[in-house]
């Protein structure tokens, strides 16, 4: 891992996971093992795969660990979203916040080492989406 700078992601990840074994250990507290394991398991993952990645063996191998972590923290919002939508559950808003902002910079990461800009991935998938519109409004219009 590069030493010379900062890391925003590496240090976002580790914050959000020393927020979430804080907030397991509240659940664990309040007998809520089963929610309090998985996202434990799923939060923790996301930092673990995005610290690997720093020392990946090739570009590809980077982007695999990131879309991971990546997985991970969609998982990680599956078990948050429980824990605010059932009864009997404290929930910390902030954890989703930072989660939604760690879940930006992931896929900015992705698609920045991809060479993709946002810009251009949304124009692709216009140019795409009208480009089939056109394909099927042509079949339809050739059965008639």
């Amino acid at each position: 891992m590069r030493n010379d700078k900062p890391n925003v992601i590496v240090e976002k990840t580790i914050d959000f996971s020393i927020m979430t074994i804080k907030y397991c250990e509240l659940l664990d507290q309040n007998r809520k093992f089963v929610v309090s394991r998985q996202l434990l398991r799923s939060s923790t993952s996301i930092g673990a795969n995005v610290f690997e990645a720093q020392n990946a063996e090739s570009k590809a191998d980077f982007i695999h660990k990131m879309k991971i972590a990546a997985k991970e923290a969609s998982e990680t919002l599956y078990w948050l979203v429980l824990c605010e939508r059932s009864e009997g559950y404290s929930f910390d808003m902030n954890l989703k916040e930072k989660l939604v902002e760690i879940n930006k910079i992931l896929s900015r990461i992705i698609a920045t080492t991809k060479g993709i800009t946002p810009f251009l991935t949304g124009v692709l998938l216009y140019l795409f989406s009208n480009f089939q519109i056109f394909k099927l409004a042509h079949y339809l219009w050739s059965t008639i």
